[in-house]
């Protein structure tokens, strides 16, 4: 009976040790996503600023165009 059940928890603690692992690889790579979403974000919003970039509207057929008040 000793062996079933010391059997039993060291396979307990394998299982737990890797699922551990998995939830720490899966946080690291996440938490990295958010990190690089966050940097291409700010990046954007960064080239938006510049006045070489122009502002497209959709038209009602679906096509991007610039708006009719740019002075044109």
């Amino acid at each position: 009976m000793t062996g079933t059940l010391l059997r039993i928890l060291i396979f307990g603690a394998i299982i737990l040790l890797i699922l551990w692992g998995v939830r720490k690889i899966w946080r690291d790579w996440t938490g990295q996503f958010k990190q690089l979403d966050k940097e291409r974000h700010a990046r954007d919003l960064r080239e938006r600023q510049q006045p070489d970039v122009i502002t497209l509207k959709r038209d009602k057929d679906g096509k991007f165009r610039p708006p009719e008040d740019d002075g044109r």
